[in-house]
């Protein structure tokens, strides 16, 4: 998708259409989650186990709640501020993690630590909300089948499989050209929900009251403690609201927004409110079961299953692409092994399957469904996460807004209090789901988590041992000069994450083999902390003397590495400029890499690690030489012809 847009970071809009289509594209993959809320979310609000009575009070209360929440926590803090906080034009929490990290890659302190630990944590919830929500969006779309006959019951939750498990498997084919239907396909979502409540509202139009906030306040007046649970499921209607954050990068914040306030919102309020309507005149144990297919006519119903459930198939596209963003940012950040990243458009740059996400969201997608047979069920596993995420949010909001912005405290401090009474409020309204399910997204988090901080520290612990083993330059050069090895055609390059001195591969390969290649390249990766680097200025090439060059391969945390191609512009470049060195030819290139044996050793205490996690208990340690294990080749990671790799092995005391 490309930026033409005057959307806050630069992009000059060309036409109103541009505008639009983009609006368009952005209904389809961002609102794909709170879109389809109206499934389930006022359900819930008046589920038999809260006791709340069909009155006027209760419902004009619930319905008061609901209309603020949107209003202050989608269309206020994130539209108008939190998508502020943008890494060039790149959203989401891991973006937010690359702004508050220290600058040049030094090693985080103090409150930095804690920070970037929330955000981790954050990120981790984000795969949770990633299992539930194409669960609980696809069930709560097919049990529309049980409203006009109890028959097909038995159905819904064979066929919500069904549906998931083609859903997963044709992700490795791409969303390109999905993608292109998502917004349409929303559209007419949007336009059925608003039809469908301006019919309710006109049952009973005194609801359009409950925008005056006063109804919020005397409901929880009067109903107290359970008054301030019904948030539990009140949040269900801004559960997207980090999903709007997070696609920004695809879009734009103007896109964003004109979808939000033209299309969605009017859509979603007027269905909130048709819902409601019909639960005042037809306080009926049938319409609370199900208000939003209540809503609609006989005639209409198994049409608007379908319409739902394709509703439902977009919003979960939106989360598992997501998932995939989600990894390759974390890949790239240091926090996740290398993975399969299979890139499934030549043209959209975000258009990626990682099919080890795939299959993991899939077996937790599936489970749920198997487990909990119905959205009331998943309900109450939903919400956590999500408040969660929100609150982690707000205090990287603050941190973004003093540290970069430089607000003044009061400012900051104001608005962002305001935002975690709100945050807050929603998050221990949820705490009395962990036991009825809210512990599924919290188990998820933690083992993720888990799995993120084990391999950042592994890989640093890692580096300092190479580092130890690495031979400084003005050791190693003056020592070739003297010996002048042999010396073969073509170049060979040598992949290293200490770029400071000879490699341990580059040693291991001159001991045992005896011989140079003409030309020496020891280059390292360095992903930058922001979304990508310009070609310009992806490489730096410093010749070393003796046939050696020390070059560097910027990239950002939303790209793929790909060393040969690197390599080529490089050699592009330097040729243009007059310098005969200057070509790095792929078919007289070999690439040198060191495979690492990790042995694992209790007393081994190992380089010392600055930072309170530097000791790594001994089941960290084994956990991290099996995720080392099974991530995928750098070979395939960087983009190496097979053909023309050669590996070193090594055997490494951890």
């Amino acid at each position: 998708m490309t930026h033409s847009l005057d959307d806050g970071h630069g992009h000059q809009a060309r036409s109103g259409r541009d505008l639009a289509l983009l609006a368009l594209g952005a209904l389809g993959v961002v609102y794909g989650d709170i879109g389809t809320s109206p499934l389930y979310a006022l359900k819930e609000c008046f589920a038999p186990e809260h006791g709340l009575a069909l009155t006027r009070e209760n419902v004009l209360g619930v319905l008061s709640l609901v209309f603020w929440a949107m209003t202050f926590v989608v269309s206020f803090k994130y539209i108008s501020f939190v998508m502020k906080a943008d890494n060039r034009g790149e959203g989401g929490i891991l973006a937010l993690l690359a702004l508050v990290r220290p600058h040049g890659g030094g090693q985080p302190t103090g409150r930095r630590i804690v920070l970037i630990g929330m955000a981790l944590f954050g990120a981790a919830l984000l795969y949770g909300d990633g299992i539930i929500t194409p669960a609980i969006s696809v069930l709560g779309a097919v049990e529309g089948l049980g409203v006009a006959t109890h028959v097909l019951d038995p159905a819904v939750v064979p066929l919500s499989a069904v549906i998931l498990t083609a859903l997963f498997l044709v992700q490795r084919r791409g969303t390109a050209g999905v993608g292109i239907i998502f917004g349409p396909v929303m559209l007419v979502w949007f336009t059925c929900i608003a039809l469908l409540g301006l019919r309710g509202i006109a049952l009973a139009p005194e609801v359009i009251a409950a925008i005056n906030p006063v109804h919020a306040l005397r409901f929880f007046r009067a109903d107290g403690l359970v008054g301030f649970l019904i948030l539990g499921s009140v949040v269900l209607v801004v559960t997207g609201g980090e999903a709007l954050y997070a696609d920004m990068g695809h879009f734009g914040r103007r896109p964003i927004r004109l979808a939000w306030f033209s299309v969605a919102l009017p859509a979603l309020l007027l269905n909130y409110f048709g819902q409601a309507a019909l639960l005042l005149a037809q306080p009926t144990p049938a319409v609370r079961d199900n208000p939003f297919y209540a809503l609609v006519p006989g005639w209409a119903l198994y049409p608007m299953v379908v319409v739902a459930t394709t509703a439902a198939i977009v919003a979960s596209q939106a989360l598992i692409s997501g998932a995939f963003s989600l990894t390759r940012q974390a890949v790239q950040l240091g926090y996740s092994p290398r993975v399969t990243i299979i890139h499934t458009s030549a043209k959209e740059l975000g258009q990626i399957y990682i099919p080890q996400v795939n299959q993991a969201l899939w077996l937790g997608c599936i489970a749920l469904v198997l487990g909990m047979r119905s959205s009331s069920n998943l309900a109450a596993a939903y919400g956590i996460a999500v408040t969660g995420t929100m609150i982690i949010t707000t205090l990287l909001f603050y941190t973004v807004a003093r540290d970069r912005w430089h607000w003044p405290m009061w400012r900051v401090g104001a608005l962002c209090g305001l935002f975690l009474v709100v945050d807050l409020a929603f998050f221990a309204a949820n705490l009395v789901k962990v036991e009825h399910g809210g512990w599924i997204p919290l188990a998820v988090a933690g083992g993720i988590y888990l799995l993120m901080t084990t391999w950042h520290l592994g890989r640093r612990r890692l580096s300092a041992i190479v580092a130890e083993n690495t031979l400084p330059f003005d050791l190693f050069l003056p020592d070739i000069a003297r010996r002048q090895p042999p010396r073969v055609p073509g170049t060979a390059v040598f992949l290293t994450s200490v770029p400071n001195g000879a490699p341990p591969v580059l040693l291991h390969h001159l001991k045992h083999n005896k011989v140079l290649h003409q030309k020496v390249v020891i280059m390292s990766i360095n992903t930058q902390e922001v979304p990508q680097v310009e070609d310009a200025e992806r490489t730096t090439c410093q010749p070393l003397g003796e046939g050696f060059f020390l070059v560097t391969a910027q990239y950002g945390f939303m790209e793929t590495p790909d060393v040969p191609k690197a390599l080529q512009q490089l050699g592009e470049r330097l040729r243009a400029g007059g310098q005969a060195d200057g070509g790095f030819r792929p078919a007289d290139t070999s690439y040198y890499l060191g495979r690492e044996t990790l042995i694992v050793d209790r007393k081994a205490k190992g380089p010392h690690v600055a930072g309170p996690e530097g000791r790594m208990a001994t089941w960290r340690k084994k956990l991290f030489a099996i995720m080392s294990r099974n991530a995928q080749s750098a070979t395939a990671f960087f983009q190496l012809p097979p053909n023309r790799v050669i590996e070193l092995g090594a055997q490494i005391q951890f």
